[in-house]
């Protein structure tokens, strides 16, 4: 089997509700753009994947993808899944991340298809249900996260993550708010890289009294020397590492400082099934869990959730808020059962029923 052509198809998502997780993404609202990527064999099979989010539309890596990826597709056996990942990350200073995750998700999905078989299966299954946890975005007061808590509460959900204000002292009120909402309920807390050192200790102590289950992203991305010392004051659980946009030899670097307890990434921000599955398998023999994040689109959450299925130290399935700003393209999106779990596709490849004509009538260009 071989690679015989490569396109990316740019399809406009509109009424996209006006949303903010912090400094990072800004507040974003209105209009944006997803691309199918379409990895085409000369048996006629197909690899799907999407590629872009609601705050970073398809046209920022498409390009890139198409004139720096494709020529090292086409012609190639997509059965060599590791060599051609080895190959198309030598262009990661051109295409990016982003593009190297969407063509590693279409190649695993295309290999599940020709297999007869579902990613999870290829890769091992370890479960085919996992529990999922609501992640906010900034809301207004908090009473709104409270409110918010406590309806996922009710609702079974397995835990709920504040994406909080960004401004210590009112992260802190946010958070009691909501520890008095839920009582006895797992909550986390995602400070999204915004805090100095002293803030950091500050918030962290005070979360770490309230019972929380995670701290995540204190402090700025590469900030190791100082999340090192931060780890040392604290006892509750540190996550770092979902940023900078980079692959597996990232992490190697917090593992021999000590500098988080949690591994964290996704198959955009990462690039890829392949970089998933080897930093999963790194964290695990160091006892580290690896929590996977939210992957921007409803085709990449797919892709996550099988390799979630594949691994045992990835405790939750993150379903990011609100839905409006991140499911789009799908015929059937992922559902949080009443049990408070997402169960892993088992059609072959990712499994996915991806809306083809919503595509088509959406359909703005197609890069070739």
């Amino acid at each position: 089997m071989k690679i015989t052509d490569v396109t990316l198809t740019l399809f406009a998502w509109d009424d996209i509700p006006p949303t903010t997780y912090g400094a990072h993404t800004g507040r974003f609202s209105g209009k944006s753009a997803l691309g199918l990527l379409r990895i085409v064999t000369d048996q006629g099979l197909e690899g799907h994947a999407f590629l872009g989010s609601a705050m970073n539309p398809a046209t920022t890596d498409g390009q890139g993808l198409i004139t720096h990826l494709k020529p090292g597709l086409i012609g190639k056996d997509p059965f060599q899944r590791e060599h051609i990942n080895q190959e198309i990350w030598k262009r990661q200073r051109s295409a990016g991340v982003r593009a190297i995750g969407a063509v590693d998700v279409a190649l695993w999905d295309l290999v599940g298809k020709a297999m007869g078989q579902p990613i999870h299966r290829l890769l091992g299954t370890y479960r085919e249900a996992v529990p999922a946890y609501a992640s906010s975005a900034v809301l207004a007061s908090p009473a709104a996260y409270a409110e918010e808590a406590m309806r996922f509460k009710e609702e079974g959900w397995a835990a709920y993550k504040i994406h909080p204000p960004t401004r210590w002292k009112e992260d802190i009120k946010v958070c009691e708010a909501v520890r008095r909402a839920v009582g006895d309920y797992t909550i986390m807390l995602d400070s999204t890289w915004s805090y100095d050192y002293p803030a950091a200790v500050r918030v962290g102590r005070a979360v770490q009294e309230m019972g929380f289950y995670w701290y995540e992203d204190p402090l700025a991305d590469q900030d190791i020397y100082n999340y090192t010392k931060l780890k040392q004051q604290l006892s509750i659980p540190i996550m770092a590492t979902e940023y900078p946009v980079t692959g597996l030899d990232s992490y190697q670097q917090w593992i021999m400082a000590k500098a988080t307890d949690y591994l964290r990434g996704d198959v955009a921000v990462k690039g890829g099934i392949t970089t998933l599955v080897k930093t999963a398998h790194l964290a695990e023999a160091f006892r580290m869990n690896y929590e996977v994040h939210h992957g921007g689109n409803s085709l990449n959450n797919v892709a996550n959730l099988h390799v979630i299925a594949a691994i045992r130290n990835t405790e939750f399935f993150e379903v990011l808020l609100p839905d409006g700003a991140q499911k789009y393209g799908l015929e059937r999106d992922i559902v949080v059962g009443r049990d408070g779990m997402v169960h892993v596709p088992n059609e072959p490849g990712l499994g996915a029923a991806i809306d083809f004509a919503l595509i088509e009538r959406k359909k703005v260009a197609v890069l070739t």
